[in-house]
């Protein structure tokens, strides 16, 4: 049954994901969205980390781990890099690791 959750977590949280992705690229060329869903997918995992089994498997197994991305974020890295956007780079690195990290943190004091 378990995983059933992570399946159905999953087959949500790519599409959001994309759908997120896809809008805010719209307005701008700065991979915003990705930083987005990653910021969110980390306070969920520590929302949910004290949660039952099921909930824990639906939403931060199956929905976080398909919402959030590493490969896209580390491509962005390496793409603004690779364009000399060093500042960019450096920045989408602290600013993810860092807000990612409170993000998760503030999930745990709430859930």
């Amino acid at each position: 049954m378990n995983t059933l959750y992570v399946i159905l977590g999953a087959a949500i949280g790519a599409p959001a994901r994309f759908a997120i992705d896809q809008y805010i690229r719209r307005f701008s060329s700065k991979p915003y969205g990705i930083f987005l869903v990653n910021i969110l997918g980390s306070f969920l995992l520590g929302l949910t980390f004290r949660s039952s089994e099921q909930i824990y498997d639906l939403i931060a197994i199956g929905f976080a781990g398909a919402f959030t991305t590493w490969s896209t974020f580390m491509l962005d890295i390496f793409l603004a890099h690779e364009l000399r956007r060093y500042k960019e780079a450096a920045l989408n690195l602290v600013l993810s690791l860092g807000i990612g990290l409170l993000a998760a943190w503030y999930g745990l004091q709430i859930g």
